[in-house]
């Protein structure tokens, strides 16, 4: 399959590092990056800031508004990487829709990535939050196109084993 036609979208519960490895990623892809948190709207980010998870209503619009961004970066790129949660397999079909997606699923437990968020002070997501994105979550099985990558190692281990997984997935090659 062609490269022109590829999205990467990294997936996790908040607090994975999503951003992080997935900006890392792109850099080395030579890709654009966005962050899916970019697409919430302001009642959104004002929502999960006062510790209130998403409704399904909250989620639609800011799931389409990943979408068009991605057909825009279709049209002119061959490989655009987004950080984006995509904790259920309902939201993973819709952000499939455009085709050629492949998901990077940004697996650890609890206690790790609560203790990360415990480190954080610049994001709008509250610790108290993680109990609700463990129940979401939906982990990709085996029908849909994704990769699993722990982030039990450190960052350059997790980015490195990314971007393997990605290069060796045959949607990339």
């Amino acid at each position: 399959m062609s490269l022109k036609s590829l999205t990467i979208i990294v997936m996790g519960v908040s607090g994975c590092g999503k951003s992080t490895i997935a900006q890392r990623l792109a850099d080395r892809l030579k890709a654009p990056f966005k962050d899916g948190d970019e697409f919430h709207s302001a009642q959104n980010i004002d929502r999960m800031s006062q510790g209130l998870p998403l409704r399904e209503t909250d989620r639609l619009p800011w799931l389409k508004a990943i979408n068009d961004f991605t057909m825009l970066q279709r049209q002119s790129n061959s490989v655009c990487v987004i950080a984006c949660s995509a904790l259920r397999k309902t939201y993973r079909d819709i952000l499939s829709q455009p085709g050629s997606v492949l998901f990077v699923y940004l697996e650890g437990s609890y206690d790790l990535i609560g203790a990360r968020m415990r480190e954080r002070s610049d994001h709008f997501m509250p610790e108290n939050l993680l109990a609700s994105q463990f129940e979401t979550l939906e982990v990709p099985d085996a029908d849909e196109c994704a990769v699993v990558v722990s982030i039990d190692d450190d960052m350059d281990a997790v980015v490195g084993n990314a971007f393997f997984k990605v290069c060796d997935h045959p949607l990339f090659q």
